[in-house]
């Protein structure tokens, strides 16, 4: 065959095979077509069934309409399913007594228990705000709790609104949130439980009104919580004290927005409303707390109780904190403490308490095995001042010698005024050698004082009578009697201290006045003194003026006889403690003229004897 013959049959051959080819696709492409069509009308809904039918001899378009009807086929077992999960999670919201809706940003679906409360449909309440239904005053809570509770965030597992419905109707409800997954997307469940329908009459309404009003108005501080101790509601005296808003309170502890702690030592108190409800009793803190609320700084002093909550079932359910600020009451306390258990003068501690004081260390050095000092001290030259300035210049020269001598021991230490001008100090836990340097110290710091009045300048001194405290120490007058006669002894031999021995043969000279000095305490103390009158005769027999009659002190020993003036007297005139004698003799005299015990006649007067001293 010819070359160009051959050329034309292959030619003819090659097309003949492109025109099949052609032929072939195109009917594929309609198949395809037709696949696409009958999909969208699947998707649009216009297709009588879910399935797809192909005509095409290509097995990759019929194996490609195969798995798309395989792959309907399971969405539409799916879809099913998940019908089936929604029309199952209707019925059981629907079924429910609780009121129960779905919220997201906006509520997105609500059950017919709901739409009841409120008075509006179930379709129109989609797409709004919870909070849209609640009064002003309840807008910030719903909105925050909605808010924690999408977050994560802590909040009240339960809390009580008002809703307003369509009608202006007012309903009381419980609601409480979950947190929950649907279709990947967190939404909120909220269950709400009637806690006063609406339909009951207005009296327990104003009631609860009434009830609400007095909780805002009480001055105590009352704080709700759950049974894990979140709060779910504060009244305004609770947001003063705590310095913390409801709204900005709402889901927290106790322990968020204060701290609890030991008025005396500061230490740290445990929650009180986490012991309440793991005992399931009432804790009270009594009167040793102090408030520091975290958000403002403030500190109270307050009385708090925390009571658990019970259901009808005696399930427990919260607790309920009263908080009561006693800050005032207290300040007061402190105030009448410090009063009765100090010197006016000097703001030093008082005889009183110094020797409550002294009791302690004694007790303690018995059981404690410890040993303390007590230095008795006794200014030289005061009287000087007060006579020659006045008692102004006086009491303003005693309280710059008290700031010395608080100066010159720890804070540990006890420093008192105990007499006009008596000292006396208290070194707890001080060796006896370490108390001497101090009582030098001391010493020499007044010595080197200089008092200035005016145009006047005064130089005074002291002596320092020491007293170690140990487990073998007497009694409080006995150990009170040797720091006085140690004083004494300093004052004589004018070396300005001197430590308290037995052995010491200048005390036992005057043991003998020592002895009557402890006595002179006892008698004033205990008013063991006696009076006694004794007639006045005038010269003159006519004469009607003039005292009647002397009143006279007496004391008896332990053996029920009457001791000499003389004796008694001398040691209180060596000893400072004539003023206070004459005090009870004045003030005992005219109590027993008042009452009639001694007879005083017409114009006539009573005479009582003061020492010069006095």
């Amino acid at each position: 065959m010819p070359p160009l013959g051959f050329l034309t049959i292959a030619l003819g051959v090659l097309l003949a095979a492109a025109i099949a080819l052609f032929v072939i696709k195109r009917r594929q492409l309609r198949a395809l077509e037709s696949l696409s069509d009958q999909l969208s009308g699947i998707d649009a809904g216009d297709a009588p069934e879910r399935r797809v039918v192909v005509a095409s001899e290509s097995p990759r378009v019929t194996n490609a309409a195969a798995a798309v009807n395989k792959l309907l086929s399971r969405f539409d077992l799916r879809g099913q399913k998940l019908q089936e999960r929604e029309l199952l999670f209707q019925r059981l919201v629907e079924s429910v007594h609780e009121a129960v809706l779905l919220h997201r940003e906006t509520i997105i679906y609500a059950n017919a228990r709901f739409a009841a409360i409120t008075g509006i449909a179930p379709k129109d309440l989609i797409g709004r705000k919870l909070h849209e239904l609640v009064p002003d005053d309840y807008k910030d809570l719903v909105r925050e709790n909605t808010r924690r509770r999408l977050a994560g965030e802590p909040s009240a597992e339960r809390y009580e609104v008002e809703l307003v419905g369509a009608q202006g109707q007012v309903s009381r409800l419980e609601l409480a949130g979950a947190l929950v997954d649907l279709q990947g997307d967190p939404m909120l469940l909220i269950t709400a439980v009637e806690m006063l329908p609406r339909r009951l009459s207005a009296a327990p309404d104003q009631e609860r009104s009434r009830a609400l009003a007095t909780l805002q108005s009480i001055g105590e501080g009352v704080i709700t919580t759950d049974k894990r101790g979140r709060i779910d509601y504060m009244n305004e005296a609770a947001e003063t004290l705590t310095g913390s808003t409801s709204m900005q309170s709402v889901g927290k502890s106790l322990e968020d927005i204060v701290t609890l702690v030991d008025e005396g030592d500061r230490k740290l108190i445990a929650d009180p409303v986490r012991q309440c409800l793991s005992s399931g009793v009432r804790v009270s803190l009594g009167r040793k707390a102090l408030l520091l609320a975290r958000t403002s700084g403030e500190e109270y002093s307050v009385e708090l109780g925390v009571t658990p909550l019970r259901n009808p079932h005696q399930e427990l359910v919260g607790a309920v904190v009263v908080l009561r600020d006693v800050t005032e009451q207290r300040g007061l306390a402190r105030q009448m403490s410090y009063q009765a258990s100090h010197d006016a003068l000097t703001g030093l501690v008082n005889r009183r308490e110094f020797e409550r004081r002294l009791q302690e260390a004694l007790e303690g050095a018995r059981t404690e095995q410890v040993t303390h000092v007590l230095c008795y001290l006794d200014l030289d030259r005061f009287k000087v001042v007060n006579d020659s300035c006045g008692h102004m210049a006086g009491d303003g020269m005693l309280r710059e010698v008290a700031a010395l001598l608080k100066d010159a021991v720890r804070d540990s230490d006890t420093v008192a005024r105990i007499g006009g001008d008596e000292f006396g100090m208290l070194l707890v836990g001080c060796p006896l050698e370490k108390a001497r340097q101090i009582a030098d110290d001391v010493c020499r710091a007044v010595n080197d004082y200089r008092f200035v009045w005016k145009d006047k300048i005064f130089n005074i001194g002291v002596s320092v009578g020491l007293v170690e405290i140990g487990a073998e120490s007497g009694t409080l007058e006995e150990v009170m009697g040797a720091a006085d006669s140690a004083g004494y002894v300093a004052k004589q031999q004018g070396n300005h201290v001197h430590v308290y021995s037995l052995r010491d043969e200048a005390v036992a000279r005057h043991r003998g006045e020592i002895h009557w000095l402890q006595k002179l305490q006892y008698a004033l103390k205990e008013n063991r003194f006696e009076l006694y009158s004794q007639a006045i005769v005038p010269a003159n027999a006519h004469s009607l003026d003039g005292p009647a009659f002397e009143v006279l002190v007496r004391l008896k020993d332990d053996n029920g006889q009457h001791v000499s003036p003389t004796e008694f007297l001398r040691a209180a005139e060596r000893y400072r403690l004539m003023s206070l004698v004459d005090r009870w003799v004045v003030q005992t005299a005219l109590a027993a003229l008042g009452r009639g015990v001694f007879k005083l006649p017409p114009e006539r007067s009573v005479a009582i004897n003061i020492s010069g001293q006095t």
